[in-house]
């Protein structure tokens, strides 16, 4: 089993900038990789970004060049580095790990508004 707690959501004006934290514990040797996903309201959860154990990055088209998704693994800390936010970025973001199993985090809020 893998745990995952979240961190780093909130209200930020467009054009600002957050930083999500994905804490892990548990059986990590079991990971192949670890992504960034988001649900907006009355919209499907759709994957932001994500990083394979070779250190592989993909995004979705919406978010390249503004999100960086990067690990510490001495912390076992995911993150996604988001920049120049717009109002259609606003969501529930999860990470998700996936290996052996599949894990979520709780979620964390982002708002991004004037």
């Amino acid at each position: 089993q893998v745990q995952l707690v979240e961190s780093g959501g909130g209200l930020v004006q467009p054009g600002g900038s957050l930083r999500l934290s994905c804490a892990a514990s548990g059986s990590i040797f079991t990971i192949n990789g670890m992504g960034w996903y988001r649900q907006a309201p009355g919209k499907q959860r759709e994957l932001v970004a994500s990083i394979s154990n070779g250190g592989y990055t993909n995004y979705a088209d919406s978010v390249k060049g503004r999100f960086t998704i990067s690990r510490d693994n001495a912390k076992n800390t995911l993150y996604l580095q988001m920049n120049n936010l717009k109002a259609e970025d606003t969501a529930v973001y999860y990470c998700k790990y996936w290996g052996w199993g599949d894990y979520w985090g709780q979620g964390t809020q982002v708002t991004v508004s004037s």
